[in-house]
């Protein structure tokens, strides 16, 4: 059973940075598709930042590229998502996600795309 736990939100001025974290466990593939998503009042959920880890290759959404980056963390099985000149825009819950993710290159992107989700963590840009 997969479960994946994020960490890391919180209320900061604009301008300022965040890092996110997303703990997983349950996963025995080498080859994972991880992707962090987020949802603000109102919207649609969206994708922001994606990587295959069996390959390190990584995707963003416009919005936030040059700004967010996703890594693999120093512990087993955690990811991070790194959030610089964060803009009231960015608040929004934020959502990881992972799916497999074998004979492919590039991440997945699409929110059908991953099979299992985190319970968030909210992130407030003010």
């Amino acid at each position: 059973h997969v479960q994946l736990v994020e960490s890391g939100g919180g209320s900061v001025q604009a301008g300022g940075s965040l890092r996110l974290s997303c703990a997983s466990s349950g996963y025995t593939s080498s080859s994972v598709c991880i992707g962090w998503f987020r949802q603000a009042p109102g919207k649609e959920r969206e994708g922001v930042a994606f990587i295959n880890t069996g390959t390190g290759r990584t995707y963003y959404a416009d919005s936030v590229k040059g700004r967010f980056t996703i890594s693999q963390g120093n512990a087993k099985n955690t990811m991070h998502l790194r959030m610089n000149s964060l803009k009231p825009e960015d608040t929004a819950m934020y959502y990881c996600a992972a799916a497999g993710c074998r004979f492919r290159l590039g991440p997945k992107s699409m929110r059908d795309e991953y099979t299992y989700w985190g319970q968030g963590t909210q992130v407030t840009v003010s």
